[in-house]
């Protein structure tokens, strides 16, 4: 088969690429530069894109023996990933880059452009694992685990794509690409947000936002208890940097409960007051068999890196609900909830969709 490999620059996008070619495919290296300053983006083990990752893809194809290509995205990438991002937030959401990036240009116009190309399918080195029946499933490496931001892919795109690494811890990965004497071995993993190389995502949102003066409310009281100089700034859930003008009157902390751009007003509030029973999302996708017509029982990740909670799903066309068996705290608008379907051989994907409300 005929596959197109996904070099970032790191190790496991390297390694993934090796074992395309271990198992016989034909495989051409790919770096995707999707910076328009690639000088700027990555400062010690933040951020990617910049030239040193392009370089290190390179050498990486060399040491494999594979062909090497950069492709140039960087303003798809800014218009779909980095203006969507800048948007959300103004809309009061928080959104999650990695997922928009998957699904707009690793699986979108990546794949668009492989195809057309002749390539069969698209390898990267994800820690997710596609099983012989086609289903997404998690990683064995369960704190790398990867599905969440995959979810989002299509029934389609999941049949284009490979994900070698789903079998392997990172450190197993790294100490294959040691013995295939692959220079990234030891490379830093990239953290946070690509485009922020600094961390600062404040100070990227004022740069493009400008400052917003508004009120900061306290929802118990309705009292105004201190101000803001953007609501972008904030998330729900957020405890630390609120910067209020007065305690609670019991003296409990506060956290954001909810951001609303129309009065530009961040309301908080006591940590019970965050916690939800009932999520509705838009625009499903489901992938783990047919669309269910009736509520179905499964288990549901509401952020990234967030706990599993049991829940029952009722999906339509355009929306999804699930209901939670125990109450969450800090569910924000903008980010996805995937539901999972517990599975000896790794849970599997069933469906992802846009957390509304």
């Amino acid at each position: 088969m005929k596959v197109l490999a996904a070099m970032s620059g790191g190790v496991d996008s390297a390694v993934a690429a090796a074992r395309a070619v271990d198992a016989g495919h034909d495989v051409t290296g790919v770096h995707l530069a999707l910076s328009r300053n690639p000088q700027t983006f990555r400062t010690g083990a933040r951020g990617c894109c910049t030239l040193e990752d392009s370089r290190d893809a390179r050498r990486a194809a060399d040491v494999i023996g594979i062909p090497f290509y950069v492709w140039d995205m960087a303003e798809r990438f800014h218009a779909d990933v980095v203006d969507d991002f800048v948007a959300e937030y103004a809309a009061g959401r928080t959104p999650n880059p990695c997922l928009r990036c998957n699904e707009k240009i690793k699986f979108a116009a990546v794949l668009d452009r492989a195809v057309a190309l002749g390539f069969d399918a698209v390898v990267t080195g994800h820690h997710a694992r596609l099983g012989p029946d086609g289903l997404l499933r998690r990683s064995v490496d369960l704190a790398k685990d990867q599905s969440y931001v995959l979810a989002v892919l299509t029934r389609a795109q999941l049949d284009r794509a490979m994900f070698p690494l789903g079998d392997a811890t990172k450190v197993e990965v790294r100490a294959e690409a040691a013995r295939r004497d692959l220079a990234v071995a030891e490379k830093p993993d990239s953290h946070d947000i690509c485009f922020i190389a600094d961390g600062d995502t404040r100070g990227f949102l004022a740069g493009r936002l400008g400052e917003t003066p508004g009120a900061v409310v306290d929802a118990l009281t309705g009292a105004v208890v201190g101000s803001h100089t953007g609501a972008y700034a904030y998330t729900v859930g957020q405890r630390r940097g609120l910067h209020l003008d007065r305690p609670a009157p019991d003296g409990r902390p506060r956290y954001v409960l909810s951001i609303t751009p129309k009065t530009n007003t961040v309301t908080v509030g006591p940590a019970e007051a965050l916690e939800v029973s009932l999520v509705r999302a838009t625009r499903p996708v489901w992938t783990g068999g047919d669309l269910p017509d009736a509520p179905i029982a499964c288990e549901v990740q509401l952020r990234a890196h967030g706990d599993v909670v049991p829940a029952t799903v009722t999906v339509g066309d355009d929306s999804l609900t699930a209901e939670l068996r125990r109450p969450v705290r800090g569910v924000a608008a903008g980010q996805a909830v995937v539901a999972y379907r517990p599975d000896p051989a790794g849970d599997v994907v069933l469906g992802s969709a846009t957390i509304s409300g």
